[in-house]
């Protein structure tokens, strides 16, 4: 089983660019940046990333991102992650990124998206990993920061696919964005967002009716409201779930406790993302693995989550039919 996991072709919707800045990256980054950070060595880092909740998490990931100073910086922590989606078989990525983080500290706009992109497009020629870039709001920033990012990003639509709301839940709620992902969807853009991981079961439903998402990130917390459960399995909405990031945060204290097999089992379009896997502990291989391994699946369902993640991105209707294609023969060869 866990050869088949590890060469399951793979498709990862919930991913935060900043969130994969290991340790050796991090401190290479400072040193050539002059950057001053409170660590001096990668066991000093890696013993910080033992937070105890998400805004404990916040305070560090965000601190990392300070060493990201130039558009070679975005390019080479892009292109870090590419070559481990590369060795987990993920062959299609959306990835999130966070342009307030960087244009607070004073970076370009067209610094960040420029670095990221580059490392995409060499992604695809040469890894042949598919990509797509969704831009996200922090949420605990207000509504006018939102704007001035979303005015930011509209030299970059060719190379921006969506917006998201992400950072903390807690006393941030979609009503907060309404008005910023009216004018998104406007101008073309397509919507997900995080809700249902710290906040309650109420946050998806505002999320999908005030922001009108398309995909929910996280949205664990749809188990506490059984009619929101069978409206995602009739509406086919879908869960970007982050199995290792769900207990490194404590949202459940064990993977054994994880609703996300029973929420397969149930019809609900859930997938496997590995959300900050630099911070987490864990890729996609290593995802998949540590639900297996806690709630054991036979292949049919493990791809299912494949299957599943096809159907939820932001590809073309063709490319879909491509990849489940290829990802049925694997199965088949497998079973």
């Amino acid at each position: 089983m866990k050869e088949f996991i590890q060469s399951l072709p793979k498709v990862e919707l919930h991913l935060h660019i900043e969130g994969t800045l290991e340790p050796e990256l991090m401190l290479a980054l400072a040193k050539r940046n002059n950057i001053d950070i409170p660590f001096n060595s990668i066991a000093e880092v890696r013993d910080a990333y033992n937070f105890h909740n998400l805004q404990s998490f916040l305070d560090i990931y965000f601190q990392g991102a300070d060493v990201l100073i130039k558009e070679q910086d975005f390019f080479e922590l892009t292109w870090a992650y590419l070559l481990r989606c590369q060795a987990d078989n993920v062959v299609h990525t959306e990835i999130f990124f966070d342009p307030q983080a960087h244009t607070q500290r004073g970076i370009c706009f067209d610094t960040v998206v420029n670095g990221i992109h580059r490392a995409l497009i060499k992604g695809t020629t040469e890894l042949g990993i598919s990509s797509k870039l969704i831009m996200c709001f922090l949420r605990h920033l207000d509504e006018e920061s939102a704007f001035k990012t979303l005015a930011q990003a509209q030299d970059h639509q060719d190379k921006i696919i969506a917006v998201g709301l992400d950072s903390t839940e807690l006393g941030h709620p979609a009503a907060k964005f309404e008005r910023v992902f009216k004018q998104a969807i406007k101008q073309g853009f397509l919507t997900v967002a995080h809700a249902g991981e710290e906040g309650p079961a109420s946050n998806i439903h505002e999320a999908l009716r005030l922001l009108h998402i398309t995909r929910i990130d996280h949205g664990v917390r749809c188990t506490d409201d059984e009619e929101l459960v069978q409206q995602l399995v009739s509406e086919r909405i879908p869960l970007t779930v982050c199995p290792l990031s769900n207990i490194k945060l404590k949202v459940f204290e064990r993977m054994e406790q994880h609703n996300i097999v029973a929420l397969l089992r149930k019809g609900v379009c859930v997938t496997i993302n590995s959300d900050d896997p630099a911070y987490f502990g864990g890729y996609m291989t290593d995802n998949f693995l540590a639900v297996n391994q806690a709630l054991p699946m036979n292949k049919t369902e493990i791809a299912q989550f494949t299957f599943n993640a096809i159907a939820a991105s932001f590809i073309s209707k063709s490319e879909k039919q491509q990849l489940t294609i290829v990802t049925q023969s694997y199965v088949d060869l497998h079973q």
